[in-house]
């Protein structure tokens, strides 16, 4: 009779049960620590090595940078604390099973799908980060998206391929694996930002503090884009730090992550991956990538190939790479881990473990493709406005419909297969935001300026500054649409009724 300690790998990775479908139980509650550490691995991340120098490359000041960036992640980590921490310690559900009770199943399989798309394609973003690094050490150069390398060499798909694989691997083994990764990674990285940061500073001619603010306006956030780019001033860089997550906070994905909380103050833990990931290293990073070009430009080279891995080399050493490697694969990790549980949705008789390796599959697909990482701040910004709605009813349907008089998770009370409330704000917020930016921006859309009112047509949107219009389009037709919905519900009951 053959042993259970030998059990089939298959049954030992059903065995990784993530609460998929029901609350998590108080004995999985996890504490500060832990979530200051997932946080702080997380949004100290690779793509750091991107954002950062996408900032200088679009010519902000270092006013909009040092002022704007502390302005927008206030705002993010307020988000986190106010909105979704507290909702996710009350139900203790992931945000797909919330987004099930207010939409109905179609609308979540719709939403869950596409999420999980978009998600592996970010988790590819930071394994192509983690890749340059590799690249860099086995001497394979990777691409440069400014000379029009669309697509990378084979040795370099070969590095991406097997980063990928190990951070899908990881991403398998759930939760408490992810905390405890970033347990061991989170304390050390910020240190090598700041590093790197410091070291640079000497080459751009900082001799003294009295140096600093000078150099940083003559030589790295100079107010002037490179070429071809569009230029970005402080709202920009406050829309950045508080849409880059605005699908985690606002749009209630992270209730997924803080349904394990023991408390929702816990979501002030999120303070340490804004300040020191999206302040700080966006900061250190930004300098990295002046003084590299910088370097670069003064030995002759015509087109710098500023990628993560040849930032961190020139600013850092070994130490950099190491940082750069570990950095895209502490935030791969639970990226992926959402994706699959997002796929899971619409997947029911798929293993999680299973899904989430079909999750890992995309991921690596989306980690050899160049333009992920060059445009990585448009994806950024379209993934934020298209998924925070469904979110957003989460919390007006929880906290705000009971004061109106109104019924929460009607969908669920009343069976509905799909919402058409939470599909007309979440489609129709998203419409509304894309035109009003498209109508400038994309030739095919011009016509539009003349079908609108004067101040609309003369309105000149930004993906980055849509987040509260957005919302509150969003929140605006979902109230609406349910009153009406619930009012005909009433008297469509009080018909049958009196029958």
């Amino acid at each position: 009779m053959p042993n259970s300690e030998h059990s089939s790998i298959v049954e030992r990775l059903d065995a990784l049960y993530e609460f998929d479908r029901e609350p998590v139980s108080e004995d999985k509650l996890y504490g500060w620590r832990t979530f200051i550490a997932m946080f702080s691995s997380e949004h100290i991340a690779g793509t750091e090595f991107v954002l950062g120098p996408l900032l200088v490359l679009h010519g902000v000041t270092a006013y909009d940078v040092f002022v704007g960036l502390a302005v927008g992640n206030v705002l993010a980590v307020l988000s986190w604390v106010l909105m979704c921490a507290p909702i996710a310690v009350r139900e203790r559900l992931t945000v797909y099973w919330q987004i099930r009770r207010i939409a109905g199943p179609y609308l979540t399989v719709l939403y869950s799908g596409l999420f999980a798309v978009i998600l592996c394609l970010l988790a590819g973003a930071m394994v192509n980060v983690s890749t340059t690094a590799v690249a860099n050490v086995a001497g394979v150069e990777s691409p440069n998206f400014v000379e029009n390398e669309y697509v990378p060499s084979l040795p370099w798909i070969g590095i991406a391929v097997g980063v990928g694989v190990i951070v899908a691997l990881l991403a398998v083994l759930g939760f408490e694996q992810l905390a405890h990764f970033a347990k061991v990674a989170a304390p050390w990285m910020p240190c090598v930002f700041l590093a790197g940061g410091l070291a640079s500073l000497a080459s751009l001619g900082v001799e003294g503090p009295s140096d600093f603010w000078r150099v940083a306006n003559d030589k790295i956030w100079t107010g002037v884009p490179e070429e071809g780019e569009i230029h970005y001033g402080f709202w920009h860089c406050v829309g950045l730090a508080w849409l880059c997550n605005i699908s985690q906070h606002m749009g209630m994905g992270d209730v997924t992550i803080f349904r394990y909380a023991k408390k929702w103050q816990m979501g002030f833990s999120s303070a340490f991956g804004m300040f020191l990931g999206h302040y700080m290293a966006w900061i250190c990073s930004g300098i990295m990538c002046a003084a590299f070009k910088y370097a670069e430009i003064s030995a002759g080279v015509a087109e710098p190939n500023v990628n993560p891995g040849n930032i961190a080399m020139f600013s850092a050493g070994y130490a950099g790479l190491v940082c750069v490697v570990l950095a895209g694969w502490t935030t791969a990790n639970p990226t992926l881990y959402r994706a699959g549980l997002a796929f899971q949705v619409a997947t029911p008789n798929w293993r999680r473990w299973a899904v989430t390796l079909f999750a890992g599959a995309i991921m690596i697909v989306a980690a050899c493709i160049p333009a992920v990482i060059h445009y990585l701040d448009r994806i950024v910004a379209y993934y934020g406005l298209f998924f925070m709605p469904l979110g957003a009813f989460i919390f007006i349907d929880y906290w705000v419909f009971p004061r109106l008089g109104l019924t929460p998770y009607f969908a669920e009370r009343k069976r509905l297969l799909w919402s058409w409330p939470a599909a007309v704000g979440w489609l129709g917020s998203f419409a509304i935001c894309f035109l009003l930016y498209a109508k400038d921006q994309y030739q095919a859309f011009e016509w539009l300026n003349s079908f609108l009112p004067g101040f609309l047509a003369g309105y000149k949107a930004d993906m980055f500054l849509q987040v509260l219009p957005a919302w509150v389009i969003a929140v605006s037709l979902y109230t609406i649409c349910s009153l009406l919905q619930q009012m005909t519900s009433r008297e469509d009951y009080n018909m049958e009724s009196q029958v």
